[in-house]
């Protein structure tokens, strides 16, 4: 662990979007950093893992918020239930209050909240109740008694932001839109870097500030000119939009569901958010968080850098980074904690004609542009039936286009244990009368062949997808879809199979070292590195703009 020095700062939210991309800022900017985490097993493979302390709670529990804030000299909230359905204002609060009291006992010197902007002029009790309870949680914190940094941003336009995402897919995929009238609302977007610069910056505020600032960028636009704007950012040919006065929020987050991988759950807040104007009323943080030159970034600087992000598939942390609300927890049923109870499993076996490590990449790419390997229609069908009840649908792809990491959100399912170049585990969380996992795993052949240079050839794939059930409804969930198991998981077994010996026979051809070598056995010249991509989240270096056009 690199030797830090500065303030000792606690994220809770570290596996959401913006606090898996402030964690590595506190640490590059010479702080220590705890993180609060319900599964801290989820930030294990994050590249800033081994720099920082991970504990467990959850803000709710008073407890474990008490031990997490114990020497804690600035403490950061990034913790909010967007999307969570009804109640979820009052889980807000709960949490808020829960967070203000213990900081406050614990001596903590500055609690640091990421807030949403709010309209100017517009009573609180006519706020969509996504800002409403942004706004709740904000006052609850300004009067805990601590020193408090409000930073109220309206869009974050980011790689993998679910604004920016909401944007990209609406605007690529309908070149004629027909849209609600909030496409002519005005707000002021904010690059995610900035947002960043921000929350970094304002641990060191004077003790007397206790405020709330608003933060945004230096533009200033309706919906409708930002998506045209990234039309233009993006090279796409001029999109017609349509003005459709009686799409109302519920309608809209309809359409952005069927449109875009956002769900309506989410998609419904952030429209709600959008009815009336969000422009910064004044721009104070700049007295205690000085503007560097080029700095806030426009719009289009931010959509650009975002793009590239996305194009190169090296996005750090995406809107689906944390897991929905009641997403299920419950460990796996060979766990020895493992309560008992019905269980059905499909167990698939094959053997491969190719390296272990030519089955390994497959496995650890599937899913997203890649597929399922299986039936395509059935997973698409699947999905879409999902996404009807309130699911996250399987359009949530992958945060990188080769490599997995525990926690990484993967279509409508999540990594829940990954051992490199044998195991991958995921965890459903599309809506089910139960729990579901399925498994994959690369193993060398038994007993494993060996070519003339004396490398490993042979493997065995094996699969293994579980369903605990609840209640009845689970029971005749899973014998509903028996019947498909031979077409869906028997044909995903033999496709990925096939996929590895045509992987291992192409990277044999060109000498790939991947075709004879397991992942984990690679040396670190050989593996892709992300660091070397411009990160969109990272402050400009001198040579920022010839590296991020």
């Amino acid at each position: 662990m690199k030797a830090t020095t500065g303030l000792h700062c606690l994220v809770t939210g570290a596996s959401g979007y913006i606090g898996g991309r402030l964690v590595p800022e506190l640490l590059d900017a010479g702080h220590r950093v705890r993180c609060l985490a319900r599964s801290p097993e989820k930030l294990r493979d994050h590249p800033w893992a081994g720099d920082a302390e991970v504990v467990r709670g959850d803000v709710v529990d008073a407890e474990s918020v008490a031990a997490a804030l114990r020497g804690i000299d600035v403490a950061y909230y990034l913790v909010h239930a967007l999307g969570a359905g009804s109640g979820f204002e009052d889980r807000d609060r709960t949490a808020a209050r829960v967070f203000a009291e213990q900081a406050r006992a614990a001596g903590v010197r500055r609690i640091v909240y990421l807030g949403g902007l709010t309209p100017a002029g517009i009573p609180v009790r006519d706020l969509s109740p996504h800002l409403r309870s942004r706004a709740e949680v904000g006052e609850i914190l300004l009067g805990s008694g601590v020193p408090a940094t409000v930073l109220r941003a309206a869009v974050i336009i980011g790689s993998g932001s679910a604004s920016f995402e909401m944007l990209r897919y609406l605007t690529e995929r309908l070149p004629v839109m027909v849209t609600p009238s909030w496409v002519g609302t005005r707000v002021q977007p904010i690059a995610v870097r900035d947002v960043l610069r921000y929350l970094v910056g304002s641990a060191a505020m004077p003790p007397e500030v206790s405020r709330a600032f608003d933060i945004g960028g230096p533009d200033v636009l309706t919906y409708e000119e930002m998506m045209r704007r990234y039309a233009a950012v993006a090279a796409l040919p001029h999109r017609l939009i349509l003005r459709v006065p009686m799409l109302t929020p519920r309608l809209s987050s309809h359409w952005i569901g069927l449109v875009t991988p956002v769900p309506r759950a989410l998609a419904r807040p952030l429209a709600e958010s959008l009815r009336h104007e969000v422009v910064c009323t004044e721009h104070d943080i700049a007295r205690y968080v000085p503007d560097p030159p080029g700095a806030p970034i426009g719009f289009d600087r931010a959509v650009s850098l975002a793009l590239r992000r996305v194009r190169e598939a090296n996005v750090t942390t995406r809107w689906s980074s944390a897991s929905p609300p009641g997403a299920p927890s419950d460990p796996l049923p060979t766990d020895p904690d493992w309560a008992g109870g019905s269980l059905y499993t499909d167990r698939r076996e094959r053997a491969v004609d190719a390296s272990p490590a030519a089955l390994w990449r497959v496995v650890e790419g599937i899913g997203g542009e890649n597929g399922w390997y299986s039936f395509p229609p059935a997973w698409a069908v699947r999905g879409w039936l999902d996404r009807l009840v309130g699911g996250v649908g399987i359009r949530r792809g992958r945060r990188d286009a080769a490599r997995l990491r525990v926690g990484d959100s993967l279509d409508f399912w999540r990594v829940e244990e990954i051992e490199p170049g044998r195991l991958l585990r995921l965890r459903a969380e599309m809506r089910l009368p139960g729990l579901a996992w399925l498994e994959m795993y690369a193993d060398p052949a038994a007993p494993p062949g060996r070519d003339q240079g004396g490398a490993v050839r042979g493997a065995r794939y094996r699969q293994r997808a579980l369903f605990h059930p609840h209640g009845l409804l689970g029971h005749l969930y899973w014998w509903s879809v028996s019947p498909f198991h031979a077409v869906v998981f028997g044909g995903m077994a033999r496709n990925i199979a096939r996929a590895a010996q045509r992987l291992d026979q192409e990277a044999a051809a060109i000498g790939d070292p991947a075709s004879d070598r397991s992942a984990s056995d690679r040396p670190a010249s050989d593996r892709p590195r992300s660091a070397e991509v411009p990160d969109d989240s990272r402050p400009p270096g001198p040579d920022a703009e010839r590296e991020n056009p």
